[in-house]
């Protein structure tokens, strides 16, 4: 039965990094006509409406518990989708991907904040790690798409500080109303930007591409959430970081994207970086899996 936990949770973990990829891949497609605020117009209120449809008589979701925190995250998480969109649209999509993906060293940066844990010497050579291969990808230098390059270290930046909050909003929020008021809020954020001059989609690809995206954002969130109930947080990280592989493979497939020998060596570095903090967090709930279990052993004795 463990097995066929791990198993289930293996797969919907895969799945999801498989989904957000493509997600990914199909938002890079769309063509320059379709603004920043439209994309993101679209992926919010498609996934609030989604979320309304599938949960709406079985979770009260509006009545979250912490609400300012949670709009705060709804903020944080729209402003890194954002910020992505944009660098998606200056630089390459397997780039932009694996400079995103830089996110668990700057959740690392924030946790201190707002967990007031000690940052250990391990975390500090892994966030060396993740920034040496972002400053590799970055040729040492911003000349050559140096505002896209930028735009995607803010977007992971971004998607850090919202890990950090998202732990804490789990304490007391389930994952779906946690991903109902990042759409709630960043449709809110996009609205008055997209009707200021929304642009629809109008040819027949352009309105599957747009549908195709609504459905994997919230396809990929749910498979995500529901594969944390089958694998530890750490199984699921480790999982997740090979969305950066299917970019990879997506970028060289559809976009004929040319893969230096910097993009293996600074995104090797980031990967190896993303692999090395969930591997530490085994470590960590394996400690204290142990350090629960003293008591229980010593009145055995």
């Amino acid at each position: 039965r463990q097995d066929g936990r791990r198993f289930t949770g293996a797969a919907m973990m895969l799945a999801a990094a498989l989904v957000f990829a493509v997600m990914g891949m199909l938002i890079k497609l769309l063509g320059p006509e379709f603004r920043v605020w439209d994309i993101a117009a679209f992926r919010f209120g498609g996934g609030m409406v989604l979320i309304l449809m599938i949960f709406g008589r079985q979770i009260k979701l509006f009545a979250p518990v912490r609400p300012k925190l949670m709009i705060t995250r709804g903020i944080v998480g729209a402003m890194a989708f954002l910020i992505f969109i944009s660098a998606l649209r200056l630089i390459p999509f397997s780039t932009a991907t694996v400079i995103f993906f830089s996110f668990p060293a700057f959740a690392a940066l924030f946790s201190p904040l707002i967990f007031k844990t000690p940052i250990t010497r391990f975390e500090l050579a892994c966030i060396g790690m993740a920034l040496t291969g972002v400053a590799v990808l970055l040729d040492f230098s911003l000349q050559e798409n140096g505002l896209g390059q930028v735009l995607a270290l803010l977007a992971g930046s971004l998607a850090g500080l919202t890990i950090t909050l998202v732990k804490t909003l789990r304490a007391s929020n389930g994952p779906v109303i946690i991903y109902f008021y990042l759409c709630l809020v960043g449709f809110a954020v996009t609205l008055p930007p997209f009707m200021a001059a929304p642009h629809w989609p109008v040819a027949p690809l352009e309105i599957v591409i747009v549908i195709a995206i609504i459905t994997l954002a919230t396809a990929g969130q749910l498979f995500m959430n529901q594969g944390f109930h089958y694998c530890q947080s750490w199984e699921g990280g480790l999982y997740m970081t090979s969305e950066v592989v299917f970019a990879t493979l997506l970028g060289v497939m559809f976009f004929s994207e040319n893969l230096t020998g910097r993009f293996w060596l600074g995104g090797g570095l980031i990967f190896l970086s993303a692999i090395a903090f969930n591997l530490r967090s085994m470590e960590s709930l394996g400690r204290n899996a142990k350090h629960e279990a003293l008591p229980e052993n010593k009145s055995h004795r």
